[in-house]
């Protein structure tokens, strides 16, 4: 009977430790920041950057809470010589909600040898929840050298949501 006893209060004390950590666990769960996402996460559009060219660019973006980034590939410019990786300083600047604008920028992009198309980004950006960005330029500068860009076509999809 001892024996009996023992085992029912091992089991009752196992399922309150079960119990306290399912309620701790939750807990946690709760307290957590809410997972956010922009969508949709690529778009496409084109831009025309005057002498230095046209052509397609896809743009990808991430968000973290306020802050998100925004990573540009385009056909619209592309390099006479090989550029080294951080070199290029990029501004992207969007329409917001329909009205006013909102700026992305930064210097980090890959290598990119001769010829080949600008990458640029991540670059960075603050944005609130709701908010509705569609590209309207871009403005590249190399060596001293800047192009700026045109966007020539709305955002497909459509534009990003925060």
């Amino acid at each position: 009977m001892k024996q009996r006893r023992s085992g029912t209060l091992r089991t009752g004390t196992g399922i309150r430790t079960a119990l306290g950590l399912a309620i701790a666990a939750a807990g946690t769960l709760a307290m957590a920041p809410a997972s956010t996402a922009v969508t949709p996460g690529t778009a496409t559009l084109s831009f025309d950057c005057g002498s230095y060219g046209s052509g397609t660019a896809t743009l990808t973006a991430t968000q973290d809470g306020t802050a998100a980034t925004i990573s540009v590939s385009t056909s619209a410019i592309t390099s006479p010589i090989n550029i080294g990786a951080n070199s290029v300083r990029s501004t992207l600047t969007l329409t917001k909600n329909g009205s006013g604008t909102t700026e992305f920028a930064g210097n980090a992009n890959p290598a990119i040898p001769a010829g080949g198309q600008v990458s640029t980004g991540p670059l960075k950006g603050t944005v609130a929840s709701g908010d509705s960005l569609e590209a309207a330029s871009l403005k590249v500068v190399v060596l001293g050298i800047t192009a700026t860009c045109k966007a020539t076509s709305p955002q497909s999809p459509g534009p990003f949501v925060f």
